[in-house]
């Protein structure tokens, strides 16, 4: 239980920690946007603040996005094992080690790897409700669940 703790601190960490540097970039932006003085070039003006609309707007987007994984997992409890691949869960199989959580990637912690997937993504959706024993494949590639905490 210990390792999970740790990475769904670590997921919340990536998380909280992509809000702050997106609200960062927007907020530079605006600035940029605001201190832009218009000169005699009139376009090259309504055309920089266009494009810092834009890359406000993306970022928003992104900003969203990012508000709703932490959303996602505030709202994730940690389940003891059941022997049922669910939200949270820790599944190792013959093919790496998952924590079905939100899409961050292969993280390595305490000198181990460590893949932190969405439970809707193609891996996440094949191990959720699976059993020890169960396989699965996936580009190929047979996983043997071997444990789930």
């Amino acid at each position: 239980m210990e390792i999970k703790k740790k990475l769904y601190a670590y997921c919340l960490h990536e998380v909280r920690q992509r809000i702050e540097r997106i609200r960062s970039e927007i907020e530079k932006v605006q600035t940029s946007a605001n201190q832009e003085t218009k000169s005699s070039a009139g376009d090259k003006y309504e055309t920089g603040r266009a494009m810092a609309q834009q890359e406000v707007e993306l970022n928003r987007r992104q900003l969203v996005e990012a508000e709703r994984l932490e959303v996602t997992l505030l709202a994730m409890t940690l389940p003891t094992s059941n022997g049922i691949a669910a939200p949270g869960s820790l599944v190792t199989t013959s093919n790496g080690v998952f924590f079905l959580a939100i899409s961050i990637g292969p993280i390595q912690l305490d000198k181990n790897q460590y893949f932190v997937i969405s439970p809707e993504s193609p891996v996440g959706k094949m191990l959720m409700g699976k059993k020890p024993g169960a396989r699965v494949s996936w580009n190929d590639k047979e996983y043997i669940i071997q444990s789930i905490d």
